[in-house]
């Protein structure tokens, strides 16, 4: 399996980095995708790429909380820079990226500038994108019909409705990452899993964030990644087998691995 979406450099792994990569490896997660924050989280997440080599894998771009109309041209200036300054297969993406209004709508327009610049840069650079969207499908939509970029993708912790699945695929080829929300009972996401072929899924945990029944509320780790391919394969009616053959082939082919 690829977790396609871990921060294993996150301070919440400070303690034990190096047993939670062992604990996934032995899960049978082969690789965890790196998506960075922003600038101030790039050194901690380049010092664990070199640590674990072909394991760890990083990408780099600014997350959408971390806009603001202060620091918007230092931030897209850093991604700019690590991209030109780094060999051409250094990063497997251009994430995490897009819009959050969730918290606060106070920089959407910022964050939709940021967005827009990024997916500019992934399409200049030959990279697919990793979308953050929460609360968010429409301020994100309205820019990807707008730019119209000529890059592949995929919408991290997708959270929308089997209708949003069908307006995001309209617009490109773009993958759904789920993880754990995909186990909690009040989750529609298992309607969307239901009716999205297997081949528009990729596994990811967003650990430390998102903990899968029934480790809700705990530290998330790439190790629980078996849980939601077997939640997949339940509500799919495959074999864990199949779910995790198929997820793997969808991440190689997407990041170019």
């Amino acid at each position: 399996m690829i977790d396609t979406h871990c921060h294993i450099f996150d301070k919440a792994f400070d303690a034990d980095c190096h047993e939670a990569v062992a604990r996934a490896q032995a899960a049978g997660v082969t690789l965890l995708l790196m998506p960075n924050v922003d600038s101030g989280t790039y050194a901690d997440m380049m010092r664990t790429a070199g640590t674990f080599p072909q394991v760890c894998l990083p990408m780099v771009g600014v997350h959408p909380t971390s806009i603001t109309a202060e620091n918007l041209e230092r931030e897209l200036d850093f991604v700019r820079r690590a991209l030109e300054e780094n060999p051409p297969k250094t990063f497997v993406a251009v994430g995490e990226i897009g819009v959050d209004c969730y918290w606060s709508r106070t920089y959407v327009a910022q964050q939709q500038v940021a967005l827009e610049r990024q997916l500019r840069l992934a399409e200049q650079h030959g990279l697919p994108v990793v979308i953050h969207a929460r609360d968010s499908f429409n301020e994100i939509l309205d820019v990807l019909r707008s730019v119209k970029p000529n890059v592949k993708g995929v919408f991290h912790a997708f959270s929308g409705s089997a209708e949003r699945y069908r307006d995001v695929k309209a617009l490109g080829d773009y993958k759904l990452g789920i993880g754990g929300m995909v186990t909690f009972k009040s989750s529609t996401l298992p309607d969307v899993v239901r009716q999205a072929p297997l081949g528009d899924l990729l596994l990811e945990t967003d650990a430390p964030y998102l903990a899968p029944t029934p480790f809700r509320g705990k530290r998330n780790e790439s190790a629980y990644l078996t849980l939601v391919a077997q939640k997949i394969a339940e509500i799919k009616g495959l074999s864990v087998e199949e779910v995790m053959e198929a997820t793997t082939v969808n991440a190689m082919q997407l990041f170019g691995l």
